[in-house]
């Protein structure tokens, strides 16, 4: 009877969750966006599976796959720091735009901010090539000069991303405002399923230069895509400038602390890939290989989440419902948790056999499974705390409370430097793991907090939004 009191428990949990779809409209189409943006993503993560599997067979821990992540890690942080952190400044505001001003003036703001996006990116290229033989020597501190002259050649190969990847997630984000899921979220099955495709079929090149071209080819692919399914929905690709609108610039005040909260948390992957670095050969390899399994996990459950909560809490903010907003917070919580806390103990429990049955092949031996299923296992945590803290982030940010997030990364910097620097002395890499997962812990906390305290003060909040709206409105009209 112990035993099936829990069980009986999670089932009434559920039961009531059903309740709640089967008599609310709302929360029944987002779970629908949910499971169809998660079944898509599903699909991309199979084929990025089977991409990571053939990179596995091709290259297992070695020198080429370390300098290839490495130098596939600025230009990351940089596509992170431009393209996402404007989707949650823009999503809300090109919303509320569209609900009360039309199209046309919706369409402005896309076009201004397709400018402001294509700025940002082609000044960030060129700062970071310009500081390429300062930044690249100190993540790569540990690597041999012959190692770091393949960094430096990959690094520039990859620096085009940058372009393409901003482009993209602003078409993506324009089509998820919409409720168009379906093309956004099934366009990153493109790259991953080319660089296996070339992998397997170009063998007389060498293949990590194979591996960086087929990336960079792939996400120009990617953003093709999602500007034909645009434009095949009315909208005008050309970027333009209005000038700075009220609409412009309530997104560019939005975005300042989404971005330098973007920054501090993508600083935290930079801090733990360079101390990874610091190791000895192949330690950045174990760390990506360890991360793969929670990494495809948080990719298919963030990206639904994300997708689905953002344009509906954005909606409930924009049309004032503050009980809509707190009867959503704590029902997708719920779910959130029923769902991965006990597939993570699963996962955590068959580490070792699943690293093996995945990866042990080719160029990835005995000995790197035993260390990479160590490195997975502590990287598993994450998953539950890191699917909670997406949906308060995207509720912060409906609520253009994004200084919230700001401060919530400044910790998370302070804690991954000291967490990283003092766990790896005494663990090496599975201690950077453990440092990760502790961090979101923290984390997650303190933006449950805070996405509590601001759906506790939401009716004066929401008030206050709608009355800057009206001005925001009045502005555009006179």
């Amino acid at each position: 009877m112990g035993a099936a009191h829990p069980i009986m428990m999670i089932g009434r949990s559920w039961r009531r969750l059903w309740d709640t779809w089967s008599t609310q409209s709302t929360h029944r189409r987002v779970f629908e966006t949910v499971l169809t943006v998660g079944a898509l993503t599903v699909l991309c993560k199979v084929v990025a599976a089977a991409k990571e599997l053939v990179i596995a067979y091709r290259f297992g821990i070695s020198d080429a796959l370390d300098a290839f992540l490495i130098a596939f890690l600025l230009p990351s942080f940089v596509i992170q720091l431009i393209g996402g952190s404007l989707n949650g400044a823009l999503i809300p505001t090109y919303i509320y735009v569209r609900e009360h001003e039309g199209q046309v003036a919706a369409q402005r703001l896309f076009s201004g901010i397709m400018v402001a996006s294509i700025v940002l990116t082609l000044a960030g290229s060129l700062l970071l090539a310009l500081l390429s033989s300062v930044i690249l020597p100190i993540l790569a501190s540990g690597f041999s000069q012959g190692k770091l002259a393949l960094t430096q050649q990959l690094y520039f190969l990859l620096l085009p991303i940058l372009l393409f990847c901003g482009i993209a997630t602003i078409w993506r984000a324009i089509l998820n405002a919409g409720e168009r899921f379906a093309l956004g979220a099934i366009s990153p099955m493109v790259t991953p399923l080319l660089t296996a495709c070339l992998l397997v079929g170009v063998t007389d090149w060498d293949g990590i230069f194979v591996l960086t071209i087929a990336t960079v080819v792939g996400l120009a692919l990617e953003a093709g895509l999602l500007g034909w399914e645009l434009r095949k929905r009315g909208f005008a690709l050309m970027p333009w400038w209005y000038g700075a609108t009220p609409a412009i610039r309530q997104v560019l005040r939005l975005y300042i602390p989404t971005v330098a909260a973007s920054f501090m948390m993508g600083s935290t992957a930079l801090v733990a890939q360079s101390v990874a670095a610091m190791l000895g050969p192949g330690s950045v390899s174990i760390l990506a290989y360890g991360s793969k399994v929670a990494t495809l996990l948080l990719g298919i459950g963030s990206v639904a989440i994300s997708t689905a909560v953002l344009p509906h809490f954005s909606r409930l903010v924009a049309f004032g419902d503050s009980i809509g907003v707190r009867q959503s917070l704590k029902t997708y919580a719920q779910i959130i948790l029923l769902v991965t806390v006990p597939l993570t103990v699963i996962l955590m429990y068959f580490s070792e056999p699943v690293v093996r049955l995945l990866l042990q092949r080719g160029a990835f031996t005995e000995g790197d499974t035993y260390l990479v299923g160590q490195v997975q296992a502590i990287y598993l945590v994450q998953v539950p705390l890191y699917m909670l803290s997406i949906l308060c982030v995207r509720l912060i940010s409906s609520f253009k409370a994004n200084h919230l997030l700001l401060w919530g990364t400044i910790i998370n910097l302070i804690l991954s430097i000291v967490f990283n620097y003092l766990f790896a002395q005494w663990f090496q890499v599975a201690g950077i793991a453990f440092a990760i997962s502790l961090m979101y812990l923290i984390s997650t906390m303190y933006l449950l907090c805070a996405a509590i305290r601001l759906t506790s003060a939401s009716s004066t909040i929401l008030q206050t939004n709608l009355s800057q709206a009206s001005i925001l409105r009045q502005s555009n009209l006179s």
